[in-house]
C-alpha cells in the first residue's frame, strides 16, 4: 500500500534540507593575500632560530602586584565587557541565521465555531433551505503541523550568509581578544609610569630637603660675614625649581592613580604595595622572537580582519545567488473533525502543500548593485587586513629596534648618575675645606638631580619597550573556537 501523502510530504522536506546541505555557494574560493611586510623580522636574526608565538602576558609582566591589577582589569573593565558582549551577540546572530538551514517546523490547534443563516446557506455547495427556517452552525477542531517557507537552497544563498554570520562571529571573538591584549598593556603601562612618577617625586621631595639644608647652611655663613647674598639667592633658586617640580609630580602621581583605576574599572586594592623604583618592577624584556615575520598572523587583531574579509568574500555568494531563482516550500498535514474527540479517528486527515519559485526577472539594477557592493566591501575589507599586518609588522619592528639599543642607554644613565652623585659629593667636601666657592656644589647638585631622573627616564623605557614588545606579538591564552 502507497505511504499516506503527509509522510511523503515530511519525506520530500527532508530529501529537501538533505539537497539543501549539499549544495554549493557561489562565493569565490577564498585565498589569503599576501603579506606586505618584509619576510623577516629586523635584528631578529641576533636572536638565533627561536621562534615565539603568542606571548602569555604572565610570562612578560612577572610583577606579583603587577599581576594582581591586570587579574582585576580583566575581570571590571568597562571596554573589555562591551568586547565580550559583541562577541556574544554576533555568536547569538550567527545561530539565528543558522536555524534558516532547516526547516521550521510548527504546530497547532484551531476551533472553529461559524453561524450562518439559512437564507446565507445557498452559496454553501450541497446546502439547501428547502423547509428549513433555522440557520446552520458548523464546528471544527483541526490540528496540524505545518513548515512555513523553508527555502530549498540550492544556489547556496542561505549557505553564503550562514558563512558571512560565521565569521563574523569568529571576528568578533578575536576582536574580544585583541581588547584583552590592549587592555593588558595599558594596565602595566599606567603601573610602570605611577612608580616612575612616584619614584621622581621622591627624588624631588629629596632635593628639596638637601637644599633646604644647604640654604640653612649659606644663610649662617653670610650672617658670619664668610659667606655671600648671591649664594643664598643661587639656593632659593634651586630649592624653589625642586620645590615646583615636586608640586607638578604630586599632582602627576594622582592623575596616574585615576588612569589606573579607570582601567581596571574598580578602585586599586586597599593593600596595594606600589614598588618604590621602577627598576623594581618584575618585567621580562628578553622574550626570544624568530627570523619570520608570519608569527604576526597570529595575532588577534589580525585574525579578526582576516575572518572580516572571509565574511565579506562570503557575502559576494549571497549576492550571486539573489540572480537565481528562490525556492520556498510551505506545508501542513493534520487532522479536522467537528468533534474533539473524532479529531483522530479514521477518515479525518487533512494536508496542504504549497511549493513557490520566485524568479528575479526585473530588480531595477538592484541585484548588479548589491554584487557590486560585496565585491567593494571584500575589497575593502582586503585593505584592512593588509593595514593590519603593516602596522603590525611597524609596533614589533620599533620594539624590536629599542631593544637592540636600550640596555645600553641604560647602561649610559647609570653610569651618569654614579659619576653625578661623586662629583656632587666631592664638591660638597672643595666647600666644606674652603678649596671652592658654594657655586660649584650647587652645580654639582643641579646634575645630580637630572642625572637621577634621567635614569628613571630610561628604566621607564626599558619596561615600557617591554610591554609594546607584548602589545606586539602578545596575547591571552588561545582558546577553542566554538560555533554553538
Amino acid at each position: 500500500m502507497p505511504a499516506p501523502l503527509p509522510a511523503k510530504i515530511i519525506a520530500g522536506l527532508l530529501c529537501a534540507s538533505a539537497l539543501s546541505a549539499c549544495a554549493t555557494t557561489m562565493a569565490p574560493r577564498y585565498e589569503r593575500p599576501s603579506s606586505p611586510a618584509p619576510s623577516a623580522l629586523p635584528y631578529a636574526e641576533e636572536h638565533g632560530n627561536e621562534t615565539a608565538a603568542l606571548v602569555s602576558w604572565r610570562a612578560v609582566f612577572i610583577d606579583p602586584e603587577l599581576q594582581r591589577l591586570i587579574e582585576t582589569g580583566l575581570e571590571n573593565n568597562r571596554d573589555l565587557r562591551l568586547a565580550v558582549l559583541n562577541a556574544e551577540r554576533a555568536r547569538a546572530l550567527y545561530r539565528v541565521q543558522r536555524s534558516d538551514s532547516l526547516p521550521s517546523i510548527n504546530a497547532g490547534y484551531q476551533y472553529t465555531r461559524q453561524r450562518t443563516g439559512a437564507n446565507a446557506a445557498t452559496g454553501i455547495v450541497g446546502a439547501s433551505t428547502s423547509g428549513r427556517t433555522e440557520p446552520i452552525t458548523t464546528v471544527q477542531n483541526t490540528v496540524s503541523a505545518s513548515v512555513s517557507s523553508y527555502e530549498l537552497d540550492l544556489f547556496g544563498r542561505v549557505r553564503s550568509l550562514n558563512k558571512q554570520a560565521l565569521e563574523s562571529y569568529f571576528a568578533e571573538e578575536e576582536t574580544r581578544k585583541a581588547a584583552e591584549v590592549t587592555i593588558i598593556a595599558e594596565i602595566a603601562s599606567a603601573y610602570l609610569q605611577l612608580v616612575a612618577d612616584t619614584q621622581l617625586l621622591a627624588i624631588a621631595e629629596e632635593t628639596v630637603k638637601n637644599q633646604q639644608a644647604s640654604l640653612d647652611l649659606t644663610e649662617r655663613l653670610l650672617d658670619s660675614g664668610v659667606g655671600n647674598d648671591i649664594d643664598v639667592q643661587r639656593v632659593r633658586i634651586s630649592i624653589e625649581q625642586a620645590k615646583a617640580d615636586a608640586a607638578s609630580l604630586a599632582a602627576q602621581v594622582e592623575r596616574d592613580r585615576n588612569a589606573l583605576r579607570l582601567l581596571l574599572g574598580t578602585a586599586t586594592p586597599d593593600d596595594l604595595k606600589i614598588a618604590s623604583t621602577i627598576d623594581a618592577v618584575k618585567v621580562n624584556d628578553d622574550i626570544p622572537v624568530g627570523l619570520n615575520s608570519d608569527i604576526l598572523l597570529n595575532r588577534p587583531d589580525i585574525q579578526a580582519a582576516e575572518h572580516q574579509l572571509k565574511a565579506a568574500n562570503a557575502s559576494i555568494g549571497a549576492a550571486r545567488a539573489a540572480f537565481f531563482p528562490q525556492i520556498l516550500l510551505t506545508g501542513s498535514a493534520g487532522t479536522a473533525s467537528a468533534e474533539l474527540t473524532d479529531l483522530f479517528a479514521p477518515g479525518t486527515g487533512v494536508w496542504r502543500f504549497a511549493p513557490s519559485v520566485s524568479v528575479p526577472i526585473f530588480t531595477g539594477g538592484r541585484n548588479l548593485a548589491q554584487l557590486s557592493g560585496a565585491k567593494i566591501d571584500r575589497d575593502i575589507a582586503k585593505t584592512q587586513y593588509e593595514q593590519s599586518i603593516e602596522s603590525a609588522f611597524r609596533d614589533i619592528a620599533d620594539a624590536l629596534a629599542t631593544r637592540e639599543t636600550i640596555d645600553e642607554r641604560v647602561n649610559a644613565t647609570e653610569r651618569l648618575a654614579e659619576a653625578s652623585a661623586k662629583a656632587f659629593n666631592l664638591s660638597d667636601l672643595r666647600f666644606q675645606n674652603g678649596v671652592d666657592d658654594y657655586f660649584a656644589v650647587l652645580e654639582a647638585q643641579r646634575t645630580d638631580y637630572a642625572a637621577r631622573q634621567q635614569l628613571v627616564a630610561a628604566q621607564l623605557a626599558k619596561a615600557s619597550n617591554a610591554v609594546n614588545f607584548f602589545r606586539s606579538i602578545g596575547g591571552p591564552a588561545e582558546e577553542q573556537q566554538t560555533t554553538d
